[in-house]
């Protein structure tokens, strides 16, 4: 990272948004430098995996666990959960904690989540089970929609852990 910096001509006007700007930058930089440094970064895989998609399920830094967005799909079936918007996002949640277990994560070790929905009118009963399948005080959270999702998916969550 140090290389990187002395290559990178900073010519700053000395206005106070450049500096903030600025100060921003190289902490970001310092950041991601001392993570990749000082802990090692582990991409994890289920044992046995052969997934060709060009993603880890998990990518664990430290003690960070980051999860790639699961959506609603039953390990047995490999399908979406039959039975709607309920029942795809209960098994979006089930998923996650699989996920969370099979690294030994709970779901109380949970401090962020985002969640994509394809109808923001489901976001009432999203909530309903959101709050079933963790305890107060809640993950941060961020939520919003989008046209479509993978598989023709109704909701997909993505999550941070930490210990």
């Amino acid at each position: 990272m140090k290389n990187l910096q002395k290559k990178i001509p900073m010519k700053i006007k000395t206005s106070p948004i450049n500096a903030l700007i600025s100060a921003l930058f190289t902490i970001t930089l310092s950041s991601f430098s001392y993570a990749k440094d000082a802990e090692q970064v582990k991409f994890l895989n289920p044992t046995g995996s052969v997934s060709k998609l060009p993603f880890s399920e998990a990518v664990k830094v430290g003690n960070q666990l980051f999860l790639s967005g699961q959506i609603g799909l039953s390990p047995e079936t490999k399908r979406l959960a039959q039975g709607g918007f309920a029942a795809e996002t209960k098994q979006t949640l089930d998923n996650i904690k699989q996920t969370l277990e099979r690294y030994d994560y709970e779901m109380k070790d949970v401090v962020k989540c985002t969640v994509i929905l394809t109808d923001i009118k489901n976001f009432p009963e999203f909530n309903n089970i959101y709050q079933k399948a963790f305890a107060s005080p809640y993950p941060a959270r961020t939520t919003f929609a989008v046209e479509s999702l993978a598989l023709d998916a109704q909701i997909e969550i993505e999550c941070i852990a930490a210990k």
